[in-house]
């Protein structure tokens, strides 16, 4: 049946569902005419919020940018294309492949989960390569489907913004026994259910992707270009060769340059505790993509050679930043949120909270983005019920990591890294979004 439901699925989004700057486009547009309609803003306003904000996610995209691109240029230094080959040898069969690449796509998410982004799509790379036979639409969509885990993992923005002091919602928690207005995370991560729905998105996705995997005729050929091994950017110097060129291939600088970084980590971990943050796990690939590459040159000649993977995140993530700041600033956001508040009860408010999360993802796939649109609305209501705040937060953060298997903003990074379009893989994806709607039913609403 799942094999049936994803073929279907792959028909249709091949058929019906734009490349990823058209669909932003459109969501611009459907959001401009929501707004419109059902809020007291003129089109002149809307059009002023959608451009205010418009570079407003600049740093964002830059972020995301070196994801792909340090990550790339660490997936071709030959130690860790060494590693990723052992590791891909344990799979034996195509079927084995996409589990394993689920599998440690989603437990990398859970640990980190920008690591998780780029490590799944490096390792699904190198899968389809030693195995012949395999789906590399399908493996790419198990690098993106292990991003389900991300909201409740180690490094889930939600609950860590709502467990850090003077969060943007922080006030509205605050009061005599909790003066810092905090959530903290023995109520969101450290928690029964979100251990019980992680745990079962470990176990069940790779089954779920294994069922996807098709056979014969229905398995698409990968164009061999795609997966062709990055060619050696080590450069060996002759006699004659100047001085600036023996600075640029130096071994020693190399290895100065990687020594900084990661002291500075060191200096950093040891005085805020181990944390990884984007910027953190950046700065990690980068050092480390120096360090192996063997000479400051070596590893710009890879990196450019990456470069070319980060068009889609640089042009469509001013088009989401404008359909954020239009959310958020003309209220639409909030009434979405309201009518799921409105609805519920306490028992049901997790649950509800969760679906209208998931709504709001499509405009706002932003994870710290979409905490500041729907936790004003959320959290006061979810103190009105008396529902279980950490859930409330948690809830906003499943929603948002479920919807994300309907929404390829995610996807870009692991696209770029493996050469495949929106197309190639959303198909795979919404099929996992349907089959693991049962877990998050059963954690918010049964736990």
């Amino acid at each position: 049946m799942i094999n049936r439901i994803s073929r279907c699925m792959t028909t249709l989004v091949s058929r019906y569902m734009p490349e990823p700057l058209v669909l932003a486009v459109l969501l611009s547009i459907v959001i401009f005419f929501c707004a419109w309609g059902f809020t007291d803003n003129t089109p002149v306003q809307l059009v002023n919020m959608w451009g205010d904000g418009f570079w407003n996610l600049l740093s964002f995209s830059m972020q995301m940018a070196m994801v792909v691109v340090t990550g790339n240029a660490l997936a071709s230094a030959p130690q860790i294309r060494r590693f990723l080959g052992i590791t891909a040898s344990i799979a034996k069969t195509p079927a084995q492949g996409v589990m394993l690449v689920t599998f440690m796509s989603a437990l990398a998410c859970a640990i980190n989960w920008g690591f998780g982004l780029v490590v799944g799509a490096m390792f699904a790379k190198e899968v389809a390569r030693r195995i012949r036979g395999t789906d590399y639409a399908l493996l790419i969509a198990c690098a993106y489907i292990g991003f389900m885990t991300w909201g409740g993992g180690f490094s889930g923005s939600m609950p860590l913004q709502a467990a850090t002091p003077n969060n943007p919602i922080a006030h509205l928690i605050s009061s005599e026994s909790n003066p810092l207005g905090i959530v903290p995370v023995s109520q969101t991560l450290f928690t029964g259910y979100n251990i019980f729905i992680i745990l079962m998105l470990l176990v069940s996705l790779p089954f779920i992707t294994r069922m996807m995997n098709p056979k014969g005729e229905d398995v698409r050929n990968v164009d061999p270009k795609l997966l062709q091994a990055d060619p050696d950017f080590s450069k060996t110097l002759d006699e004659n060769a100047t001085f600036a060129e023996r600075i640029e291939e130096s071994r020693l600088l190399a290895y100065v340059i990687a020594g900084t970084g990661f002291s500075y980590l060191a200096l950093t971990f040891f005085k805020n505790g181990f944390s990884l943050t984007i910027n953190s796990v950046n700065l990690i690939f980068l050092m480390t993509g120096i360090l192996l590459h063997g000479s400051p040159a070596a590893y710009v000649r890879a990196i450019t050679n990456a470069a070319r993977s980060t068009a889609g995140i640089l042009i469509q993530f001013p088009f989401y930043a404008g359909m954020q700041l239009m959310m958020e600033h003309s209220g639409l956001g909030g009434m979405i949120t309201e009518f799921f508040v409105n609805i519920s009860s306490k028992d049901t408010f997790p649950l509800l909270t969760f679906f209208s999360s998931a709504l709001v993802n499509f405009a706002v796939p932003s994870g710290g983005g979409h905490w500041v649109v729907q936790g004003p609305f959320v959290i006061p209501a979810a103190l009105s019920l008396e529902a279980d705040l950490g859930k409330s937060v948690m809830a906003i953060a499943y929603g948002d990591m479920w919807a994300n298997m309907a929404q390829p903003f995610w996807a870009l990074p692991a696209l770029g890294i493996a050469g495949l379009g929106v197309r190639d893989i959303m198909g795979y994806c919404m099929t996992a979004l349907i089959f693991t709607t049962p877990i998050f039913v059963i954690g918010l609403y049964f736990l």
